[in-house]
């Protein structure tokens, strides 16, 4: 085989693998613990959908005591809590944080934006302020994951 061909199937490769590494991601099945009554919380949902990604949700009354189970701290608290495979992920995060958070699999409990900032996913606005991703680590302390 020649050295064109060779790298024509080289490149192919390389691209399918990318490709279905991507699709893997997006496909994982996010769990969301969300207030029955929440209008944004299924904004972020559909979010998340539109972006590729599975959910499934579950109705419970008392958002706060299902983010103390799960075990995220309650100061980076939001409106919803979610779980996607050994990752908790807290209030309106982008469903693009959360695709970099599976590929670069950081040991950590998970992704926060805490409170309900205007012009994360599912809290669009025509007046969006600053807001950060936060990782979470294992024992709660956090770090700037991403600026939006």
């Amino acid at each position: 085989m020649t050295a064109a061909p060779l790298l024509r199937l080289t490149l192919l490769a390389l691209y399918l693998s990318a490709t279905a590494s991507g699709w893997a991601q997006a496909s994982a099945t996010v769990e969301v613990f969300k207030s029955p009554y929440c209008g944004c919380c299924t904004e972020w949902v559909k979010h998340l959908r539109e972006s590729g990604f599975t959910v499934t949700t579950r109705e419970v009354e008392d958002v706060p005591a299902a983010r103390k189970k799960l075990g995220m701290p309650e100061r980076l608290g939001s409106c919803h809590t979610a779980r996607i495979g050994d990752y908790l992920i807290e209030g309106h995060v982008p469903a693009a944080d959360i695709r970099r958070l599976l590929k670069e699999k950081p040991k950590a409990l998970g992704l926060a934006v805490p409170g309900m900032p205007q012009g994360s996913p599912g809290m669009e606005s025509p007046r969006p302020v600053p807001y950060q991703t936060l990782l979470v680590q294992p024992d709660g302390s956090t770090r700037v994951f991403a600026q939006h």
